[in-house]
């Protein structure tokens, strides 16, 4: 499987609480659905629905799970809603306990366990394993090199500080552009691989 990351993305590189205001205020964020005024159906909408066509399963972390957990169960009958509810999912966790994976067709990764376990999951056959959201479990891939491609919905704004999911361990990590669209909103959709993967 390739380990896929998907993630709306400011301009100074935050992915806290793209989607509403209570989603993630840890530290103070304040912008809680900034991706909000800059979603444009056709672009970015579509290209969701690319990308969902490829997934096989996805990888959370505990707090994405949990929001994605609480929302997604009582919008069925969407087609991205359906595929959200009825694809495999994954999350990683040190606190979660089994008879609180209320979302259908989850498996909890115990934290300790997570990076053998994704290893296993990337070297067995499938299409995409993609991460959503899950900031602390996106760098961490990003830094053990687990990560196979990065999409990012760049959105055209300064957030001024907050989560990100970019290592900060000084080492150097070339990615190569692959595909690239703008939405009508001024929305960057960029697929980027390593270049080692090339």
């Amino acid at each position: 499987m390739r380990v896929a990351i998907g993630e709306f993305i400011s301009l100074d590189g935050v992915v806290q609480a793209p989607g509403h205001p209570e989603e993630d205020q840890d530290g103070g964020f304040a912008h809680g659905g900034w991706s909000h005024p800059f979603f444009d159906l056709e672009v970015m909408g579509g290209t969701l629905a690319e990308w969902s066509a490829e997934t096989d399963a996805l990888l959370f972390g505990r707090r994405t799970w949990q929001g994605m957990a609480a929302a997604w169960p009582d919008r069925a009958g969407d087609p991205f809603a359906d595929h959200m509810n009825g694809v495999t999912k994954y999350v990683v966790s040190s606190t979660l306990r089994e008879d609180e994976l209320t979302w259908n067709n989850t498996t909890l990764v115990p934290g300790d366990q997570a990076l053998e376990q994704i290893r296993k999951l990337r070297d067995s056959d499938g299409r995409d394993l993609v991460v959503m959201g899950s900031a602390s479990l996106t760098r961490t891939l990003l830094a053990e090199g687990l990560v196979d491609e990065l999409r990012l919905m760049i959105v055209p704004v300064l957030l001024g500080g907050g989560k990100t999911i970019y290592p900060a361990d000084g080492l150097l990590r070339a990615f190569e552009l692959v595909s690239t669209v703008v939405s009508g909103t001024g929305v960057h959709v960029c697929t980027y691989r390593p270049e080692s993967a090339q």
